[in-house]
């Protein structure tokens, strides 16, 4: 996968572009990732026994992938994702800076 758990990521369209944010989750075969405090909504829940009351709860939304750019840990800008087998390890690098982005 191109995108990780814990990348910093830079929204490219949609109603939060240019936000910037670190991926929760990845949903590899949707080709969709949830990221903390971006394209967030609004729900109605009905009150569920006497545990959770009811209200308006603000839900994030996943966001496809394609609306996303991964953000270079080396050198801090939005790139694109390369791949190098490296030991016998494929790592995935930064096409701008050609560092390691896999920590």
């Amino acid at each position: 996968m191109k995108i990780k758990k814990q990348d910093k990521v830079k929204i490219t369209a949609g109603k939060d572009k240019g936000r910037e944010g670190i991926v929760e989750s990845v949903f590899g075969k949707k080709g969709k990732v949830l990221i903390q405090g971006v394209n967030l909504y609004k729900k109605h829940v009905k009150p569920r026994g006497s545990g959770r009351p009811g209200g308006i709860v603000e839900m994030a939304r996943p966001l496809p992938m394609g609306n996303i750019a991964l953000i270079c840990p080396v050198c801090a800008k939005i790139t694109r994702v390369g791949f190098k087998i490296q030991s016998g390890k494929k790592i995935r690098i930064c096409r701008k800076c050609g560092k390691e982005i896999d920590r």
